[in-house]
């Protein structure tokens, strides 16, 4: 009877779904030769070729395919296997990992993260940032448990959850604009040096969409990934943004900075994507339970 490795059936999963071996490496953080010998290494157990080269990379072999899908049924064994254990504890343990951009890493998940440990000292959560594709890719690569994005996302086997709304603001270096405090259309805003999400991103989507809706198209000066980078640019006068009110909700967040509504109104849906296919442990049910607390708390006050 072959012995199997389960990192090992991950990494098999991970380059039949990124198709080569180098995006495999890439997502799980080893080397190529790592992820090749771990490849040849499970071929050798099963006796069986899993993965052929074609001139347009590699894909894999029929009987790679049926591998494919059962690798799939362990994976989901495993973990209820884990989960069924850990019933038998009183303490809420084990490791969730959530992917989320910038902004709500920076802005929404400390204090949350700071009342699950608290209450759960042996329950571990991982995050990941990253633009909303890259994330709902790593979810559906099952690298995340659970997605904090902005909606709407699409992907296969899917499970979609609103969480609530965020409203995007104008920013501006600090009196630094003759701006009335009237809210601010595209055609107000168009003549002037826009610093924006890079491409790729929920939010950037939205506000990209937000102009063409009058006519045009967004024109950034600069394309950046970090919501604070961008705070940091618009502070020194180097031109304005768009940003989620969350962002600059506090003093400190909005301190050197003017703030303006927009009209059209625009803003933002969050939620969370999982597999449909997750097992919902303890520690992932309480982590969607927090989210779902903090969103209320916000549109009740």
């Amino acid at each position: 009877m072959a012995n199997l490795n389960l990192d090992h059936l991950a990494t098999f999963r991970m380059v039949i779904s990124r198709g080569s071996f180098s995006g495999a490496a890439e997502a799980l953080g080893l080397s190529q030769p790592a992820v090749s010998l771990q490849i040849r290494q499970l071929e050798q157990a099963l006796h069986v070729r899993l993965i052929e080269r074609t001139s347009r990379g590699i894909r894999p072999t029929p009987a790679g395919l049926t591998f494919s899908e059962h690798c799939m049924k362990i994976d989901s064994v495993v973990n209820t296997a884990i989960e069924s254990v850990s019933l038998h504890s009183d303490d809420i343990t084990g490791t969730v990992t959530v992917g989320t951009g910038a902004t709500a890493c920076i802005h929404l998940l400390p204090p949350l993260l700071q009342q699950l440990r608290q209450a759960h000292p042996l329950l571990k959560v991982d995050v990941r940032t990253g633009n909303t594709s890259d994330i709902v890719r790593s979810v559906g690569e099952n690298r995340i448990d659970i997605g904090l994005v902005t909606l709407p996302v699409t992907g296969k086997c899917l499970s979609v959850s609103p969480l609530g709304t965020d409203e995007f603001v104008v920013i501006m270096e600090k009196d630094a604009s003759e701006q009335s405090a009237n809210p601010l259309s595209p055609d107000a805003l168009l003549s002037l040096p826009l610093i924006i999400f890079e491409p790729g991103s929920g939010t950037r989507a939205l506000i990209d969409e937000w102009f063409r809706y009058a006519g045009h198209t967004a024109s950034p000066v600069m394309e950046l990934g970090s919501i604070e980078a961008i705070k940091r640019m618009v502070r020194s006068g180097l031109g304005y943004s768009i940003v989620p009110l969350m962002s600059v909700a506090g003093m400190e967040e909005s301190q050197g900075l003017s703030l303006y509504s927009v009209t059209p109104s625009l803003h933002r849906t969050l939620g969370t994507v999982m597999r449909e296919d997750r097992i919902v442990s303890r520690g992932i049910s309480e982590v969607l339970k927090r989210l779902n607390a903090s969103f209320a708390k916000d549109e009740s006050s």
